[in-house]
């Protein structure tokens, strides 16, 4: 079946849909990853997003359940260049396109994701619709500019969990792990770094995570703009001023920690999302490739030096990937340590969480 990618500035793709019919909107971003399109697909991080893949064939692989990253699939719609006739490897429960059809996720094939992905590193991300409903142009690029976006809009409300639950197991830390779209390789890393772990829904409050009496708490990745989740920044904050429960937060997590330590944040021109991002620590001056997965970023001259201090950026456009308390147990990175799937380079930020709960 025909469809139609139509961005918000008139630019026009034309391919074939697979998965479900009718017509999706979202902000248009490109993934660089070679791999992991289905840990893409349930990445809660991509709530209200178009995802292009910059690899041209995608599928081959097929579908598994061991690795979806949450309890669905997040995004709006999904733009690659070639659909795998062939789904060839022992895992495979089933194939990319009977999995988008069943999660009702709109796919175009059939593309010029290299032409699409120029266009955005240019113009930047933008709003977009998938049709396979409306050949209008003009109609379509009307219903794309008039599309929400991401700024201002509280999306973590949509993905967080509805209620707690446990993942015992390990007699290591006690973690509470507050759940702004949470990836399933997170929570695995804390497990396999020996934590018992309490997940709790994004609205709960300082009192709530204090009932519980943790050794830690872990702010998660998330979607969307962070300056809208204000219930998590005040948490946040209140938590902070207590000054002695050690502290994680990853990619929204830093954000969210960010702003409620006063500083601010804005949006990336195309924003960071794969897994070949290298990023400078400025402690040791150790490069680690990273797994990255975001559109908003802390502003670094925001931030209070007497109080904060720096400890990651990005090589490729000096962006603020790591911050440090000078005085709290607190520390954060902007990339995901977890991969899942990608480089493990960053994996013992994990340890040091580990680390830092157990001289508390």
């Amino acid at each position: 079946m025909k469809a139609l990618l139509v961005l918000e500035d008139g630019r026009v793709f034309e391919g074939t849909s697979f998965g479900a019919s009718g017509e999706r909107c979202g902000e248009v971003v490109f993934n660089t990853g070679m791999t992991g399109y289905q840990e893409v697909l349930t990445d809660p991080s991509y709530k209200g997003q178009i995802v292009a893949m910059t690899y041209p064939l995608i599928g081959n692989y097929g579908i598994n359940e061991e690795d979806s990253e949450s309890r669905s699939i997040w995004l709006e719609g999904f733009v690659i260049r070639e659909l795998s006739s062939i789904t060839s490897n022992w895992r495979s429960q089933k194939d990319l396109a009977s999995y988008l059809e069943e999660n009702s996720i709109m796919g175009i094939q059939g593309i010029d994701t290299r032409a699409l992905t120029k266009h955005i590193r240019t113009k930047g991300a933008m709003k977009a619709v998938i049709s396979t409903s409306d050949d209008d142009i003009d109609s379509l690029v009307k219903k794309a500019y008039a599309s929400p976006g991401l700024e201002g809009r509280d999306l973590v409300s949509s993905v967080t969990c509805e209620k707690p639950y446990v993942l015992n197991g390990q007699d290591g830390p006690h973690v509470v792990v507050m759940d702004f779209g949470v990836k399933r390789s997170i929570l695995r890393q804390l497990h396999d770094a020996g934590c018992s772990i309490t997940v709790l829904p994004a609205h709960a409050s300082a009192d709530e995570i204090m009932e519980i009496q943790p050794a830690g708490i872990l702010l998660s990745n998330g979607p969307g703009d962070p300056d809208a989740v204000k219930y998590a920044i005040a948490t946040t904050r209140s938590v902070l001023d207590m000054g002695t429960i050690p502290i994680f937060g990853i990619c929204l997590g830093q954000q969210i920690m960010s702003l409620a330590l006063g500083g601010k944040t804005y949006k990336l021109k195309f924003g960071h999302h794969g897994s070949n991002q290298p990023v400078k620590c400025l402690k040791t001056g150790k490069i680690d490739i990273t797994v990255q997965n975001h559109g908003f970023c802390v502003d670094i001259d925001s931030l209070d030096r007497k109080l904060i201090q720096t400890t990651h950026i990005n090589l490729n456009d000096n962006t603020l990937e790591g911050l440090e308390h000078k005085e709290l147990p607190a520390f954060s990175v902007q990339f995901h340590p977890e991969a899942g799937p990608g480089p493990h380079d960053a994996r013992y930020l994990f340890r040091r969480f580990v680390e830092m709960m157990k001289k508390i």
